[in-house]
């Protein structure tokens, strides 16, 4: 079939139809009646020659053709989009757009959570979808599900753009009252304590897989799921953490916790935020970015 016969809408029809395997499922997403979206699947089944779906039971699965026509045309619809966008005069104070980050609790507090009080005074109407990481993150990515993933460098995708957010070090954190902390912490003491750990993927944090590479052992007796639980279990007790130091700074006057250097070389952390290649013209895209890198040097997104 000739490009110029074949409808573009169909590889949208397509691409969904992938991801939620089923004809009403991918109606509801599209906002289109189960009848058209029959029609649609019948079309592409003569336009590739191919089932795309069939029945196995009470689920559909895709057919071989399918999955393997499934990655190229969702690369050339994320493609497409990012044509459009970057054609596109994006006007922050009359966008209705949905951008969609993936950053941890300790980024949302440290870096969108701040930004977002001005991101409303420039942009009321734009809405901000935030999920944490998860181990299928870079699939997303590719596939155009989210727009940016801010994270530790060693976590990103090696084939799409990536820009520095800021550095960050990594600080120990106790109670104030934590005799260990009465003085200046050396190693051995850091290491006799309990700490308080994070558990967040089964890739690790970036501290966690530092020490571990290390071949040192902390005595662990608390794991957290998050990074801003993990304050709130130490104050009246003498377990340290490690903490990025921007989040510490955050709770340390509230919860009245000390702050200290580790008493050993850590590695600077990389924070950095990145976006799928195909989005780099996305007008948008790059305004919410220069937002978020502007709150890291002044405190105050840009300017429009």
């Amino acid at each position: 079939m000739r490009l110029d016969q074949f409808d573009l809408n169909l590889l949208i029809a397509f691409d969904v139809l992938m991801e939620e395997r089923g004809v009403t499922r991918a109606a509801e997403r599209l906002n289109l009646t189960q009848s058209a979206m029959s029609a649609a699947l019948k079309r592409l089944r003569e336009a590739f020659a191919d089932d795309i779906l069939v029945q196995h039971g009470k689920r559909m699965v895709p057919t071989p053709g399918a999955l393997s026509l499934a990655p190229h045309v969702a690369a050339a619809v994320l493609n497409l989009r990012g044509i459009l966008a970057s054609g596109m005069r994006f006007d922050p104070a009359q966008s209705r757009r949905r951008f969609r980050i993936v950053a941890s609790d300790y980024i949302t507090t440290v870096l969108i959570g701040p930004a977002l009080r001005s991101l409303q005074r420039e942009a009321p109407g734009i809405q901000i979808e935030i999920t944490l990481p998860r181990s299928d993150i870079l699939e997303q990515l590719d596939d155009g599900e989210i727009d940016i993933i801010i994270s530790p460098e060693q976590f990103l995708s090696p084939v799409h753009p990536r820009e520095l957010v800021f550095e960050e070090k990594h600080v120990v954190v106790g109670c104030a009252s934590n005799p260990a902390l009465q003085r200046p912490l050396d190693a051995e003491s850091f290491y006799a304590s309990g700490h308080v750990v994070v558990s967040v993927s089964r890739d690790g944090t970036f501290i966690d897989n530092f020490l571990r590479g290390s071949g040192e052992q902390r005595r662990i007796e608390v794991i957290c799921a998050s990074f801003t639980q993990v304050p709130w279990m130490l104050p009246g007790t003498t377990r340290l953490a490690l903490m990025h130091e921007r989040l510490a700074r955050e709770f340390a006057e509230q919860l009245s916790l000390t702050i200290q250097e580790a008493p050993f070389p850590l590695p600077v952390m990389r924070e950095m935020m990145q976006f799928h290649s195909a989005r780099a013209d996305d007008r948008g895209l790059s305004w919410l970015r220069q937002q978020l890198m502007a709150m890291t040097r002044s405190g105050e997104p840009a300017g429009r």
